[in-house]
């Protein structure tokens, strides 16, 4: 067997502040880790650190999350034991959504999560949907509600056996932080929210 690590971040970005000043609760992203050194993560989150409108299914490392400045970041660590058919059908839904093209970010869903708690868009994830997907097929604990309607508060309380660490994680360099990095003009930015909200509304009215 192999194990699964689910990890809540306490995010240093703007957005993660506004998102604790409104919530009350510290952790702002969650990611999927496959890698007990908690190197690569798997999410559904910006591409670009300066560039919130190219998101959709993603590799992360270390250093988005402890960039610039700041070299360490606060982490809170699941850890699930799946058998072989489990962690099998975990793998196929990450390489599902790694190799489809027209996975999106599911944006509407995330910004109105805590009035709606969560709603499906055709072929569309963010991190929370994401990661109870993977939760859920794991086998590893009983999900009363649909994947899509937990919250990263949710998923924390839910795998509440499955604790296996909360502290500091080290930044650690990674060959992308450069790329991920870097700025974009303003037109960029305008035209790729556009895409993304005219794709998300199109799906919404034809449920594809």
């Amino acid at each position: 067997m192999k194990d699964i690590y689910i990890v809540l971040i306490r995010a240093h970005t703007g957005l993660g502040s506004i998102a604790r000043r409104f919530t009350g609760y510290e952790y702002t992203h969650i990611a999927v880790s496959l890698d007990r050194s908690l190197t690569d993560f798997v999410s559904y989150s910006r591409r670009y650190h300066s560039f919130p409108f190219d998101a959709g299914f993603t590799h992360e490392y270390r250093d988005y999350y402890a960039f610039g400045k700041h070299q360490d970041v606060k982490i809170k660590v699941f850890r699930l034991c799946p058998d072989n058919t489990h962690y099998n059908a975990v793998l196929g839904f990450i390489e599902q959504c790694e190799n489809d093209n027209d996975e999106v970010f599911n944006l509407f869903s995330m910004a109105t999560m805590p009035l709606l708690h969560g709603f499906r868009i055709y072929k569309a994830n963010n991190c929370m949907s994401f990661t109870a997907k993977v939760i859920e097929l794991s086998g590893a604990a009983d999900m009363p509600v649909a994947y899509y309607k937990y919250s990263i508060k949710d998923i924390d309380e839910l795998l509440e056996k499955n604790f296996l660490f909360e502290g500091r994680l080290r930044r650690k360099p990674s060959e992308r932080y450069n790329k991920y990095m870097r700025s974009f003009e303003p037109i960029k930015y305008f035209s790729d929210m556009s895409k993304l909200l005219l794709t998300l509304v199109l799906r919404l009215i034809y449920k594809k």
